[in-house]
C-alpha cells in the first residue's frame, strides 16, 4: 500500500532572495582606441519570483522573473519561460528540474570614465533545479523552497561602438531560496486495485478452476497486461481470467497469484492471491443383498450389489462366499449352495474405483438344513413255537433272549411302540393225542393270534413295558413265529409292513406255566 501524501497543488507560486555570480568579460575600445577589458562581479543582492502551472502532478510550465540590478559595476533583469518537472512524496519534500529560455537586460560592466554599458537585452537560457519543503501551514499551502540553483547563459551585444560597445557571453550561477505559495490540488488517480476469485474453490483432481480477476482504477487509454503464476501449478491465460490444471496436483492446498498493471509507477499496478483446494477422492459406498436370503440345499441365490462413487467414477465388483460357489463380475453374482454345509453364508461384496479405493460389505444366505429323513420301523429278532408240540402258542425260555432285546428297543426309545406280528404254519398243531380232544384244535388264524397276544402278555407282565405301547398282529408268512418291530414315532407301520390283521380283543393270554391237558393224568391211572 502507497504511504498517505499531502496534496498536490496545481499552482505554485515562489518568491524570494536571489544571488547572481556571472562570469563574463567585456572589452571595449577607449576613446583612444585601446582596447579596455572589464569583468562583471557578483550580485549579492536580488529577488526572483517564479509561477508554476502544472498539468499533472508532475509536469508544468513555468515562467520566472529574477532582478539583480544592484551590482558594484553591473546589472542583470531576466524574464523566462519553460517546462518544470517535480517528483512530489511521502517524505513532505519535491525535488523539481526546470529548463527555460528568455531574455535578460545586462547592464554594465562599468569602469567609468574610460568604459561604461547601459542596458540592453539579449537572449539568455536558463537550466537548474531545487527542492520545496511541504508545510502544514495554511493546509499545506505554505511551503519552503529549501534552495533553487540554476546555470544561466546570457549573451549581450552592446555594440560597436567605442566606450560603451563590446560583446558578452556571460555564464552565471544563480542561487535562490524563499517562500512557496500553492494554490489549488492535483487528484492523483487512485491506484489500481485488483480482486481475485476461484471457481470451485475445492475440486478433485482433474478439475479444472478458473481464475478470475477484478480490477479497478485501470486508465482506459493505456492497455493493461494481465499474468498469473503458482507454486507448483500451471496457469493458462492472458487476460482477467485464466484456467488451473489439476489432473497432476496431489491434494491439498494452492494459491494462484495474478498481477495487473498499464505501468510500472506506485498505483498502476496491483496483484492480487487466491487460494484454493484440491480434494482426495471420495471412496465408492456399497450395499449388498441377497434373493432369496434363505434356500434349500443345492438351490443358488442371486446377489446383487449396488456401488456408489461420489464423483462418478467407472466401478469394478467382486465377491467371495464363506461356503458354496459364487461367480459373477458385475454388480450381481450367482452363489451355488451345492456342497455347503446347512446353516449361514456369508457374501462378501467389494467394489473398488479406478484410483484404487475400496468398500466391503456383506450379505448372508441361509442354507435350510435337509428334512430329517421320515422314521422307519425297525424289524427286531423272532421267537419260534416249533418246540413245545403240547403247548404250540406258549411262550418258552428259549424266547426269553428275544423279548430281553425287544424290551430294551423300546426303553431307549420311549415314545416308540411295539408291534407284535404272529404267524402259524398250515397245519395248527393238537392240543392232545385222542381224537376226543380234536374238536379243540386251532386254525392257523387264531394259532397266530394267540402267539401274539401270548407274547404281548410276557412283555407287559415280565418285561413292565406298558400294554398302550404294543399292538398285536397276524401275519401270513407260514411259519410258527412272532415276528416283533418297533415302529418309531411317525412311522406308519401298515405302509411299511403289508398283509397283516389286527388281533381281536377276544382273544385272551395263556398262562405260561399251565399244567397239561387231563387225559394224560387219565392214562396214568
Amino acid at each position: 500500500m502507497m504511504p498517505k501524501q499531502a496534496p498536490v497543488s496545481r499552482i505554485d507560486i515562489f518568491t524570494g532572495y536571489s544571488y547572481f555570480a556571472p562570469h563574463g568579460t567585456v572589452t571595449t575600445n577607449t576613446i583612444a582606441g585601446t582596447p579596455y577589458p572589464v569583468r562583471y562581479g557578483s550580485v549579492d543582492e536580488g529577488a526572483i519570483g517564479s509561477a508554476a502551472y502544472f498539468f499533472n502532478r508532475y509536469v508544468g510550465g513555468v515562467v520566472e522573473y529574477a532582478d539583480h540590478t544592484l551590482g558594484k559595476n553591473d546589472g542583470f533583469q531576466d524574464a523566462t519561460a519553460g517546462i518544470i518537472f517535480r517528483y512530489p512524496s511521502s517524505l513532505g519534500v519535491t525535488p523539481f528540474a526546470h529548463a527555460m529560455a528568455g531574455a535578460s537586460r545586462v547592464g554594465g560592466p562599468n569602469a567609468e570614465p574610460n568604459v561604461y554599458h547601459v542596458y540592453t537585452w539579449g537572449p539568455m537560457l536558463k537550466v537548474g533545479g531545487g527542492l520545496d519543503y511541504d508545510t502544514p501551514l495554511f493546509n499545506h499551502h505554505l511551503g519552503i523552497r529549501l534552495f533553487q540553483a540554476d546555470y544561466v547563459y546570457t549573451h549581450a551585444d552592446f555594440g560597436p561602438q567605442p566606450i560603451d560597445g563590446g560583446r558578452a557571453n556571460i555564464d552565471s550561477a544563480e542561487l535562490s531560496a524563499g517562500l512557496l505559495f500553492k494554490f489549488g490540488n492535483i487528484v492523483p488517480p487512485p491506484p489500481v486495485t485488483y480482486t481475485c476469485s476461484a471457481a470451485p474453490m475445492s475440486v478433485f483432481p482433474g478439475d479444472p478452476v478458473t481464475i478470475t480477476g477484478t480490477a479497478a482504477n485501470l486508465d482506459p487509454k493505456k492497455p493493461a497486461s494481465y499474468t498469473w503464476t503458482g507454486q507448483g501449478i500451471q496457469i493458462k491465460g492472458d487476460s482477467s481470467t485464466a484456467t488451473v490444471d489439476t489432473a497432476n496436483l496431489q491434494p491439498g492446498s494452492y494459491t494462484a497469484m495474478g498481477h495487473v498493471g498499464y505501468g510500472m509507477k506506485p498505483g498502476q499496478f496491483a496483484d492480487c492471491t487466491v487460494p484454493f483446494t484440491v480434494k482426495q477422492f471420495e471412496p465408492p459406498t456399497i450395499s449388498c443383498s441377497a434373493n432369496p436370503s434363505s434356500v434349500n440345499p443345492g438351490d443358488s441365490s442371486t446377489i446383487t450389489a449396488m456401488g456408489v462413487s461420489p464423483q462418478n467414477r467407472p466401478l469394478t465388483y467382486s465377491y467371495s462366499a464363506s461356503a458354496g460357489q459364487i461367480s459373477g463380475t458385475s454388480n450381481t453374482a450367482t452363489l451355488a449352495t451345492a456342497g455347503a454345509p446347512a446353516g449361514t453364508v456369508t457374501v462378501t461384496c467389494n467394489v473398488a474405483d479406478d484410483k484404487g479405493q475400496t468398500a466391503t460389505t456383506t450379505t448372508t444366505v441361509t442354507v435350510a438344513a435337509p428334512p430329517a429323513p421320515a422314521p422307519k420301523v425297525q424289524t427286531l429278532c423272532d421267537i419260534t413255537f416249533d418246540r413245545d408240540t403240547k403247548r404250540p402258542a406258549r411262550v418258552d425260555n428259549e424266547a426269553k433272549a428275544c423279548l430281553d432285546d425287544v424290551t430294551l428297543n423300546a426303553q431307549r426309545s420311549a415314545d416308540a411302540s411295539v408291534v407284535l406280528v404272529g404267524n402259524a404254519a398250515p397245519a395248527a398243531a393238537p392240543m392232545g393225542r385222542h381224537g376226543k380232544h380234536a374238536a379243540a384244535m386251532m386254525t392257523p388264524e387264531k394259532l397266530a393270534a394267540q402267539r401274539a397276544v401270548n407274547t404281548k402278555d410276557y412283555l407287559v407282565k415280565e418285561k413292565g413295558i406298558d400294554a398302550s405301547r404294543i399292538s398285536v398282529r397276524t401275519g401270513t408268512k407260514g411259519t410258527n413265529e412272532v415276528d416283533n418291530y418297533l415302529v418309531p414315532a411317525g412311522a406308519s407301520f401298515d405302509s411299511e409292513i403289508q398283509g397283516t390283521t389286527p388281533v381281536d380283543d377276544s382273544v385272551k393270554a395263556q398262562s405260561r406255566t399251565a399244567h397239561a391237558p387231563a387225559h394224560h393224568k387219565h392214562h396214568k391211572k
